[in-house]
């Protein structure tokens, strides 16, 4: 088995899907994890992204049929964080509008960001190494921030944090790790980012989103291919089992092996 195909199998990709099916199935999945927890129900964070898109649209999916099944109200609660102003952030309220969202809150991780990259700049100070902190390394604590807040939202609401990862973030280790990668249940986790598009255009994602550069925005002008060195097409391609240009497969696989430690236990003796 080439490398390829041990990659495929370890992420569950498809080589293609059939949209109205993985949409009822990622819904159950939804469902029934929310039933066993005991949980109210759902916690999206909505980036203005089309990953958190296509999540917030089965989570609400999931909780409108957990009311209507069960007769007492499960909500997804619908969370923004901004850092400081966020240029796009017309784009998660238009998320929110488009799937119906009742339950929404705003909450700004720029004074708890800044005080944590101050602490830390003082860390080095004391060691003898004045310096800021890199733009990477304070992105880390962005992602890492905004989920200290979503799971304290969610112990008090009882909901279960969900998260917008999926195969093509997983096979390059591009999301922070105790960060945006720390949820309770991943609903998007066996899709390339192609079919998280698909799903895109059947739900009816507003057409803005769909549009616009994948990006984590971590930082200004941030966005995913840029920082990767390597398209959405080809990541998509290869996890479909097509064969891509040499460079861009070994740059992925490269990426794979390197970031191993994110996609496995914590390690122990």
């Amino acid at each position: 088995m080439s490398l390829q195909q041990q990659i495929i199998a370890e992420l569950k990709v498809k080589p293609s899907i059939n949209e109205e099916e993985e949409v009822r199935k990622r819904v159950d999945f939804l469902k029934t994890y929310v039933k066993n927890a005991n949980s109210k129900g759902l916690l999206i964070a909505i980036s203005g992204g089309i990953d958190s898109a296509v999540a917030t649209a089965l989570c609400k999916k999931a909780t409108d049929e957990l009311t209507a099944e069960n007769n007492k109200e499960y909500k997804t609660l619908g969370v923004f964080q901004p850092y400081g102003e966020q240029s796009d952030i017309d784009h998660s309220y238009a998320v929110a509008k488009a799937y119906d969202l009742k339950h929404v809150v705003e909450t700004n991780i720029e004074d708890a960001v800044n005080e944590i990259a101050l602490e830390v700049e003082q860390g080095f100070k004391s060691m003898g190494s004045p310096r800021h902190m890199t733009h990477q390394g304070k992105g880390n604590v962005k992602a890492r921030t905004r989920m200290v807040m979503q799971y304290a939202l969610s112990f008090e609401e009882n909901l279960l944090v969900v998260g917008t990862d999926h195969a093509s973030e997983a096979i390059t280790g591009f999301y922070t790790k105790w960060g945006d990668g720390a949820v309770d249940i991943t609903p998007l986790s066996t899709l390339n980012k192609r079919q998280v598009r698909q799903l895109a255009a059947y739900l009816n994602v507003p057409q803005a989103i769909l549009d616009k550069a994948p990006s984590a925005g971590l930082w200004e002008g941030q966005t995913d291919e840029d920082e990767l060195g390597i398209s959405y097409e080809a990541n998509s391609d290869y996890l479909e089992g097509k064969q891509i240009d040499p460079a861009a497969q070994e740059r992925l696989e490269a990426f794979y092996t390197r970031t191993h430690h994110k996609r496995n236990a914590i390690p122990g003796i």
